[in-house]
């Protein structure tokens, strides 16, 4: 079934955002209330551990962005981006969970392309007429 720039779209775009959302919001509550984990994945790499405070808020300002539909291409290719590189902290090839956290990034930057392709849809914050 076909629905090119109908409702059915729409509203799969709406759910992609919002999906991508609940993770990004998702990592800066985790930021914030256990900054102790990223910091450790961030020493790892011999990364100053301060950097979790800036991927915080990336990680708020980006969920906000999605939910609101803002600015959806640019935001989606840097999402895409920062997915590609954060999933170099999770390469551990001995570490199965791991490598399932380094697999699943690349996907989720799969989706931000894809997401960069489509737009945010039609419900999103500056919605003309």
């Amino acid at each position: 079934m076909q629905d090119i720039g109908g409702r059915g779209d729409a509203a799969l775009l709406l759910l992609a955002r919002l999906a991508l959302a609940a993770l990004m919001l998702g990592g800066a509550a985790q930021k914030a209330l256990s900054p102790g984990d990223a910091m450790a994945l961030l020493a790892e790499r011999g990364l100053p551990q301060a950097l979790v405070w800036p991927a915080l808020a990336y990680d708020a300002a980006a969920g906000v962005a999605l939910v609101l539909g803002w600015r959806m291409r640019p935001l989606a290719l840097s999402l895409a981006v920062y997915c590609a590189f954060t999933s170099w902290f999770h390469f551990k090839p001995e570490d199965p969970w791991q490598m399932t956290i380094f697999v699943k990034n690349w996907a989720i930057a799969g989706g931000c392309c894809a997401l960069a392709v489509a737009g945010a849809g039609p419900w999103r914050l500056g919605r003309r007429g």
